[in-house]
């Protein structure tokens, strides 16, 4: 039985995804151009349609998903004056693992008088997922920043839940060197029974959180204004020059729905394409 449980761990280790996108942008004039792209194993980014203010970038997983041991480092660089918005293809879906946990690695960078939107579609975790995911970012003076991340537990359109799972997020944005935001979010065990909690979720099923850099309590009274238009619950706060939106939601479509006003007005500008399409 031994023998046979470590040629079946030698057989995933081999199959497991090891994957890298590097991303730099400069600014040409009025225009934002890719300056150096690289590549490797399942991920690919996209900039679809012709050079304006903003590029969008789109990150494409063509192995479907993101499973046990798999690892991903995505690293996004904007010089300065450049203005950058990324987002995905599809929500990623992260499936159930036998033995170690997939890794997602981010690091991003914005240079003086740059701009960054880091707009991923939600990750979706399966039952018995375990992930994770570290966020590095590190911002010059004048640098803006809207980054929202979303996490739903199971395919609520299906009924599924996550009853058992393991989820650590760590999150590390600095200004100049500074460290203005530091915070790590860890869900593990029976994730259902403690997602019912009031403490945690209240029963919700995903949620959110959305960074705005700079913000301040005008930011932050400005989108509570869209607290009406909400299907789920937002908390707003504005501390130390950020503003930080928290989102709980009854299921992934409603939580879709909040952001979507959220991002909206944080931003000023409609979402990337594939967010309404």
């Amino acid at each position: 039985m031994r023998n046979a449980l470590s040629e079946r761990t030698k057989i995933f280790a081999a199959n497991r995804a090891l994957a890298h996108i590097a991303l730099a942008v400069a600014a040409n004039g009025a225009v934002t151009r890719r300056a150096r792209v690289r590549e490797e194993g399942s991920l690919r980014v996209r900039c679809p349609g012709s050079g304006c203010g903003e590029l969008e970038a789109v990150i494409v997983n063509t192995a479907g998903g993101v499973a046990g041991g798999d690892c991903f480092n995505l690293d996004v660089m904007v010089a300065p004056g450049a203005r950058l918005v990324v987002t995905t293809a599809a929500a990623e879906k992260v499936y159930r693992a036998l033995d170690a946990a997939a890794e997602i690695e981010l690091k991003l960078s914005v240079g003086a008088g740059g701009s960054l939107a880091w707009l991923p579609q939600e990750t979706i975790l399966f039952d018995r997922a375990r992930l994770r995911r570290s966020i590095e970012i590190e911002l010059d003076g004048d640098a803006q920043l809207v980054l929202a991340e979303a996490v739903v537990f199971g395919r609520s359109g299906m009924g599924e839940l996550v009853e058992n799972g393991d989820l650590i997020d760590r999150w590390r944005v600095r200004r100049c060197g500074h460290l203005i935001l530091a915070e790590t979010l860890q869900l593990d065990g029976a994730v259902a029974a403690k997602l019912k909690q009031a403490a945690v979720a209240n029963g919700a099923i995903a949620i959110a959180t959305v960074l705005v850099v700079p913000g301040n309590d005008d930011t932050a009274a400005r989108l509570r204004s869209l607290n009406g238009l909400f299907h789920g619950e937002v908390g707003i706060s504005a501390w130390n020059g950020i503003v930080v939106a928290r989102l709980c939601a009854p299921s992934g479509a409603a939580l879709r729905h909040d952001l979507a006003a959220l991002l909206g007005a944080a931003r000023g500008a409609p979402l990337p394409r594939l967010w309404v399409n």
